[in-house]
């Protein structure tokens, strides 16, 4: 529901830059409306140490305003996938303690831009190719889910086996923690001139955040034992793999604290500037030409 949502938002934008009257270079234009899709790749207890890109998907939207002819300003949003699995990593001791997470999160930004070559006195005067990096400061909204196994735990199946469930409210770790982390995304990006009106950019960016919970795991096993089933179950999940395994003791090492989790966004973009009367709503008027009466001789 949430990528028909935003799939129908990307198809009415393009919808209206194309039923207006926006082809005209009468007037500079210093604000550009940007689409863009790719992957996000997160950095945490749950990621192999090496694997910097994840085939997760992301969708953004962005407004840019040129301040100067080198200097810009932008918000974004962006909706994007993380993921990470204990059974896919390369230390046993991981894959033993059988941990994993699912999320989908969105993130709001504001960041500052600089361009190694000027925009040029008109925009359709800039160059054909041309380098920036950016650095702002952003918020995410995250809620991590783990998978409840499909076997039995105590004798009998837990509710929702084989889905996933939110891990914030089950206190897997006895920490209360929110849903939201400040961010400060940082990062390069290189475009290339599609036409008088029209960008295509590659962009990387790199995220840092405030809270070592976007995958559920950060500190120590804790003692869950007058906790609900689903409760303890999820906090240690050593007894669902294939060769169980007996409760890890308190106090042992389930994530790293010291280390807060990161994501990083891979995109490609479409980049249309808009002109000035997108905004007040005023559409340019072509003027007609005087025509003279003829004088009757």
């Amino acid at each position: 529901m949430k990528k028909t949502s935003l799939i129908f938002i990307c198809v009415f934008i393009c919808g209206v830059l194309t039923a207006q009257s926006f082809y005209s270079k009468k007037r500079d234009r210093n604000v550009i409306l940007s689409v863009g899709t790719g992957t996000s790749s997160y950095y945490g207890e749950l990621s192999n140490p090496g694997d910097y890109i994840d085939a997760k998907l992301n969708l953004n939207f962005g407004l840019q305003y040129f301040i100067t002819e080198r200097f810009a300003a932008r918000a974004e949003v962006t909706w994007f996938q993380l993921a990470g699995d204990d059974t896919e990593a390369d230390d046993p001791q991981r894959v033993n303690r059988n941990l994993s997470f699912v999320s989908n999160n969105y993130e709001v930004n504001i960041e500052g831009l600089v361009y190694l070559f000027p925009k040029g006195q008109r925009f359709y005067q800039r160059n054909l190719f041309n380098l920036y990096a950016f650095f702002g400061v952003g918020l995410a909204n995250y809620n991590p889910k783990g998978l409840v196994p499909s076997v039995e735990y105590q004798g009998e199946l837990l509710p929702d086996a084989g889905k996933n469930i939110a891990l914030r409210p089950l206190q897997t770790e006895g920490v209360k923690y929110g849903n939201f982390t400040p961010v400060i995304p940082f990062g390069l990006g290189a475009k290339l001139k599609a036409g008088p009106f029209f960008n295509l950019a590659f962009e990387g960016g790199f995220r840092y955040t405030f809270s070592d919970y976007l995958d559920d795991v950060s500190t120590t096993v804790v003692d869950k034992s007058s906790a609900s089933n689903i409760e303890a179950a999820m906090a240690d999940k050593t007894w669902a793999l294939p060769d169980p395994l007996p409760a890890r003791s308190l106090g042992s090492v389930r994530g790293n604290p010291e280390k807060n989790d990161a994501y990083f966004i891979l995109n490609v973009k479409v980049e249309y500037f808009l002109p000035s009367s997108f905004f007040s709503g005023k559409k340019n008027k072509r003027r007609k030409p005087n025509k003279r009466r003829r004088r009757r001789r």
